[in-house]
């Protein structure tokens, strides 16, 4: 969620620097896009699409979860001319990191967990299970690895939906909205 909202507001800032400024828009040129297409396709069989994401066994998932982070690292680092997608590289690597600590999931705390699904009676008795068909496996604080890293931010309670995210995600999302908004700056002289 957060990196939909950072490519549309990125996007929408870049467009809106270039139209003030009477310029195009021009997007970065990025190579090998196929790269990023291969590498989120793993996490959205296994994850997000209803149809498929049932067949996979944990296991599977989340070796899924790891070669789709390594996947999109690839891309950052044949693309490392672009100083933005630095950052982005620095937040995968982020989740790469206390995923494969954690055993190939990302861990979220059971207040975590609850704060997403009040009154769903989600919390402790879940400790060690995966949070839906989510990427999350629910840890108690004192046996997750490199929990400050792990999906322990919340949006704030006034947006009318409820997500967690990680610190490595708010880096991701910083970077990809510099690298769009980028896109209206003035050209430099060659």
């Amino acid at each position: 969620m957060i990196l939909s909202i950072a490519v549309l507001t990125g996007l929408a800032a870049g467009m809106l620097r270039a139209y003030l400024g009477r310029r195009s828009y021009r997007p970065a040129e990025l190579r090998h896009l196929w790269l990023v297409i291969l590498a989120i396709l793993p996490q959205v069989l296994a994850f997000y699409w209803p149809a498929t994401r049932g067949a996979f066994p944990g296991w599977l998932s989340g070796v899924c979860l790891v070669s789709s982070l390594i996947g999109l690292l690839a891309f950052v680092w044949l693309n490392r001319q672009h100083k933005e997608l630095w950052l982005a590289g620095l937040g995968l690597a982020a989740n790469l990191v206390v995923i494969v600590a954690n055993g190939g999931w990302m861990p979220i705390s059971p207040a975590t967990a609850a704060a997403l699904y009040p009154g769903a009676g989600v919390g402790y008795g879940l400790l060690g299970s995966r949070l839906g068909w989510s990427k999350n496996i629910v840890l108690a604080k004192g046996s997750m690895q490199l929990g400050f890293l792990s999906d322990c931010l919340l949006v704030p309670g006034w947006v009318p939906w409820k997500y967690a995210f990680s610190v490595g995600d708010v880096l991701i999302a910083i970077g990809v909205f510099w690298l769009l908004w980028r896109g209206g700056a003035r050209l430099e002289p060659g």
